[in-house]
Parts: structure tokens; sequence; C-alpha cells
């Protein structure tokens, strides 16, 4: 299955000090590493060893998308994590919506061995009272219209299907039930950045995770010019900044 220019995956390996510093960046759901290729970029600019996987079945068609599962897109995060845990001596983890809740499994499952986890509009629940039917709906409808680039800032793609494939979202659902019961588990020091217009993830979502967690080096930041893909969007450039100077505090 060939993979959309733009979709592919974005790797950078550093030098120096900084290169010894690893970071992971997992991106939406139906989207693709599009958007979270300009942080990668900045991250690896300020000389950190990088790493934007592709999630299986994305950046391909939505059909494909659907005969994947949860399990299978942490797999690939899990794995660029391990490989940089090798050649690293430190490993931070971030995400976008469905990749924020990627990250999230990623702190729990490896506890201290991820250094900090950052944030952006993460995804754990989404109010909309049709997934209530999405057990029996994903068995007879293959797909509903699409949500994504929702972004505020003119000319930015991120590269995303023009549907929800149902299977994929029914499994998503699962993999929220499964990261929101371990939130207690997450120590890690946290930066956690939402836009305040977000037509895709509510701001219950992010509520929900910073009551939940056990961190207690928390940063909650409220992004007032964009919308979801907050990555792509007039407020990215804060975003990166924030990231690196968070990176350092820690490293």
């Amino acid at each position: 299955m060939s993979v959309r220019p733009g979709a592919e995956p974005y790797s950078h390996d550093g030098t120096g000090d900084h290169g010894r510093t690893g970071v992971v960046l997992a991106h939406g759901f139906t989207g693709s590493p599009a958007s979270m290729r300009p942080w990668g970029e900045f991250l690896g600019a300020a000389g950190y060893t990088v790493r934007v996987p592709r999630l299986p079945g994305h950046g391909t068609t939505w059909q494909e998308m659907n005969r994947t599962r949860w399990q299978d897109w942490y797999a690939a995060v899990d794995s660029a994590f391990r490989e940089l845990h090798e050649q690293c001596d430190q490993v931070f983890v971030g995400g976008l919506s469905m990749g924020g809740a990627l990250a999230t499994r990623l702190a729990q499952e490896h506890g201290p061995r991820v250094k900090g986890l950052m944030l952006v509009n993460p995804a754990y629940k989404v109010d909309d009272i049709r997934l209530r039917a999405l057990p029996v709906l994903q068995a007879v409808l293959p797909s509903l219209p699409g949500i994504g680039n929702d972004i505020k800032k003119a000319g930015q793609d991120e590269i995303c299907y023009d549907r929800i494939p149902l299977k994929a979202l029914f499994s998503q659902t699962r993999l929220w039930a499964t990261v929101v019961r371990d939130l207690p588990e997450v120590t890690q020091p946290v930066v956690l950045w939402h836009s305040v217009e977000d037509h895709i993830v509510p701001a219950g979502s992010s509520e929900l995770f910073l009551a939940r967690v056990s961190s207690t080096d928390v940063t909650e930041t409220v992004l007032h010019d964009s919308f979801h893909v907050a990555t792509l969007d007039n407020d990215a450039p804060r975003i990166f900044e924030e990231s690196v100077q968070f990176i350092e505090r820690l490293s």
C-alpha cells in the first residue's frame, strides 16, 4: 500500500550531548506524521534524536486503517521508544490527540524510562452520543464522514482521511478505556497544551487526565489561537519552544 506524499515517518539522529536525548512523537487518529513533522524538525534542529512513526493504517487509505487496531498503533510508538531507549541516555514522549493517549500508554508501560510526557489536545474520551451505538454500528457500517484538519491557520494540511473507519474508531475507544483506567500510574513530569476552541476533543478530556494522574510536576498551558491540530496552527511555535524548555529543564 503506497503512502500518501507528505505522510511519511520522520526520523532525525541528533549529535553531541543533545543527541543523547531522544523524543518520540505520535500523531492522531486518521491523521499522519505530517501533523507532527514541524515539531519533530524543530526538535531535530535543536540537536535531539527524534522519531515520528507513521501509525499502521494511516497515511494510505481509510479502508486499510479499518483493518488495524489500537494495539497495532501502540506497537509502532513502542518500537520507536525502545529503539531510542537503546541509543539515548533519556527519552521523552509526546503526542497529539490519540497520539497523546498512545504517549500516555508508553508512560504507563515504561515508567521512569519515560523521562517526560508532552501532550497536545490529548484524547481520552469524546462526548458524542453516537459513540453509544458504535459497538453495533461498526459491525454494519464501514465509515462516517471525517473529522480531520481542525486547524484555524489557513493553508495547513495534516494529510488525514475524509472518512472515519468505524472498526478502527471502536478500537480507539478501547484504547481510551485502558489508558483512563491506568492514569494514576502516570508519575512522570508532564506538559500539556490544550486549545480553548477544539472541535474534536472536549476540554473534559484534558481535565480527566489532570485530575487522575499521579504526577507532581505538571504544567498546563491554554492555547487561545489554535483549534485541535495545534501543532500545525498559530500556537505551534509556542508549543515547540516550550517543549525544548521542558526537555532542557529535566535533562
